[in-house]
């Protein structure tokens, strides 16, 4: 069985000083317990299929950034990430670890959860990242598999500068699809309308509040819903989309379309 490397925010790694934390926010894949809200018209386990895709497409984006080198080796090209980045997955429940072996590369350290409520949660990873020797950190959905590495990418850059400063990925329903920290803020997730339309602008008055400035991404989407579903459906299946986005979620959608009839 595949063997990661599990965190621990008590024991700093002083390597990671100069490594941006690429982070998946993700939930062990088991029927019943994700993507609920897209059944129907998927079963418990086609949904629960359905976010194992949107996983392994995620976490193949964040491998390929990690997997470039960092501007100042020679062979590097002026595309590449000015800082190295690390693949992470922070997962839950504690005791999922195994859920993941066919899911993440070997590449992936994983980092459990902690907190309670969703806010909490994105904030004690960030934290938890910050005590573990990263310099800077990334926290990424597992709900948009169609954002490209390239996105990632202009996050680790824009957090290799010495200022402090928030990068947020616009998500088209008012959320973030990723947000980007060099220090660990806990009022970026505090006073924040979790799962509406309120999030992506509060976090940024959150920021303003702060004295921090603010980048944005590429704006994104999070399927979570019958259309926004249907959306990537017409996205991912259209013959002019790029065939390097999503592959694994392409796959998956072509044989539920054909079976039944999403579109």
């Amino acid at each position: 069985m595949k063997q990661f490397r599990v965190l621990d925010p008590n024991l700093p790694d002083q390597g990671a000083r100069s490594l941006c934390a690429l982070a998946v926010m993700t939930k062990a894949p088991q029927p019943g317990r994700v993507k609920t809200r897209l059944v129907p018209p998927l079963t418990p386990e086609e949904a629960a299929e359905l976010n194992k895709c949107f996983l392994r497409d995620t976490a193949a984006a964040i491998s390929s950034v990690c997997s470039r080198r960092p501007v100042g080796d020679v062979n590097a090209s002026h595309s590449e990430a000015a800082t190295a980045a690390c693949a992470i997955a922070v997962y839950t429940p504690v005791g999922a670890e195994s859920a993941y072996t066919d899911l993440l590369s070997t590449a992936f350290s994983l980092l459990p959860q902690r907190g309670n409520k969703f806010g909490e949660r994105l904030y004690f990873a960030v934290e938890d990242l910050f005590k573990c020797g990263f310099g800077s950190v990334c926290l990424i959905d597992s709900d948009s598999p169609t954002v490209p590495a390239a996105n990632f990418a202009e996050a680790v850059e824009l957090l290799s500068t010495t200022e402090d400063r928030v990068v947020l990925g616009p998500s088209d329903d008012g959320g973030y699809y990723l947000i980007g920290v060099k220090k660990p803020h806990r009022h970026l997730f505090e006073q924040i309308d979790w799962s509406t339309e309120r999030v992506l602008n509060q976090t940024m008055q959150r920021a303003t509040e702060i004295g921090t400035e603010v980048k944005l991404l590429p704006a994104g989407y999070d399927v979570d819903d019958h259309a926004s579903l249907r959306r990537l459906c017409n996205e991912l299946l259209a013959d002019t989309r790029s065939s390097k986005i999503a592959p694994h979620t392409r796959k998956f959608l072509a044989g539920l379309v054909k079976r039944k009839k999403l579109l």
